[in-house]
C-alpha cells in the first residue's frame, strides 16, 4: 500500500469541495486515501424528487464522484481520467439524513479504470450500488490557477553518515 502525501490530500480536498458542481450539489469529499474514497451528501430539499425521495441523479452522482476519486489516487501524477461509463442500482430509497458514498478502486490500467461504490445511510443501509469506468488521458488539465502536489510520499533515502 503506498501512503499519500498529505499535501495532496488537502489540496484535492480543498479544490474538489470549493468546486461549482460540488457546490451546487453539497457533495463533500471526506477522506481519500490510496485506492479509496469516501464522500458525503447531507439530504436537503434541493435533493429531492416530486415524490419527496432523493433524485436518482445524486446517487449516479456520488457513484461517478467517488469512483473518479478513489481510482485517481492509483494514477500516475501527470495523468486525469474521465468517466466513460457508471452503471447504478438503486436499492432502497431515502427522504432524509445522510448518504455516504464509499469508492474503491477495482482496476487500475493504462487507458481504462475501474472503480465500485457503495452508498449507505447514516445507520449502514446499502441504497445504491454502482461502478465507473473512467478512462485515463494523459493531457487533460483541471481548471484554474491549481498545481496539485505530488500524490505518493517520496520515499527517504537511507543516510549512511557517521
Amino acid at each position: 500500500m503506498t501512503n499519500l502525501n498529505p499535501e495532496f490530500i488537502k489540496s484535492i480536498g480543498a479544490k474538489v469541495n470549493n468546486s461549482p458542481f460540488y457546490e451546487l450539489t453539497s457533495i463533500k469529499l471526506k477522506e481519500i486515501a490510496w485506492g479509496e474514497c469516501i464522500m458525503e451528501v447531507i439530504v436537503q430539499q434541493k435533493h429531492l424528487q416530486p415524490y419527496g425521495m432523493v433524485h436518482g441523479g445524486v446517487f449516479a452522482s456520488l457513484v461517478d464522484a467517488a469512483a473518479y476519486w478513489a481510482v485517481f489516487t492509483q494514477i500516475d501524477d501527470e495523468a486525469k481520467m474521465i468517466t466513460v461509463e457508471i452503471k447504478v442500482n438503486y436499492l432502497a430509497p431515502a427522504s432524509t439524513g445522510r448518504l455516504i458514498a464509499k469508492g474503491k478502486s477495482i482496476k487500475v490500467g493504462r487507458t481504462l479504470c475501474l472503480g465500485e461504490v457503495a452508498i449507505e445511510n447514516g445507520e449502514g443501509k446499502i441504497l445504491a450500488h454502482g461502478t465507473a469506468t473512467m478512462m485515463v488521458l494523459p493531457d487533460l488539465e483541471i481548471e484554474g490557477d491549481f498545481d496539485l502536489p505530488s500524490k505518493r510520499i517520496q520515499p527517504r533515502k537511507p543516510d549512511h553518515t557517521l
